[in-house]
Parts: C-alpha cells; sequence; structure tokens
C-alpha cells in the first residue's frame, strides 16, 4: 500500500462535509441574530467563530457572500429546512 492510497472512505467523507457545513450554518446564525452588523463586521466575526474549529482554515469567498447576506438581513429568522 502506498501513502497516497490512504483517504477517508466515502461514507465517512459525507460526514466530515455534512459536520462542516453544520459548523458554517451555526456561526452564520449566531451572527445573523444581531439587529444591524456590516458586511465587514460579519466577515471578521464568522472569521472569528471558525478559525479554529478548522484545521489551516482560510476565509474564502463564500465566506464574503455569506457576511454580505447577513448584512443585508437575508437570514433573520432564518430555519434550517
Amino acid at each position: 500500500m502506498d501513502i497516497s492510497d490512504v483517504a477517508w472512505n466515502e461514507p465517512a467523507r459525507a460526514k466530515i462535509l455534512d459536520d462542516a457545513d453544520h459548523v458554517l450554518r451555526e456561526a452564520v446564525r449566531k451572527v445573523a441574530e444581531q439587529d444591524e452588523v456590516s458586511s465587514d463586521d460579519a466577515f471578521a466575526q464568522l472569521n472569528h467563530l471558525l478559525k479554529d474549529r478548522f484545521i489551516d482554515y482560510q476565509p474564502g469567498p463564500d465566506i464574503r457572500t455569506y457576511a454580505d447576506a447577513i448584512a443585508a438581513g437575508e437570514f433573520r429568522g432564518a430555519t434550517d429546512q
């Protein structure tokens, strides 16, 4: 067996991604609970909440998209569907 053969199986990989999505959703929900927040402030808060939850976390354009949506009020009263 070669070291490059070492990888999570598909069910484990799916669970890891589902867990990561849950962490992201909870961070967005928490920041969106505020009455008013600027996009930059939401972006900073999301990064603060996420940085210690992931190995080698680097914010990407998706975090900016969610910060913009939070500032626009798009998640007010959001629930899981």
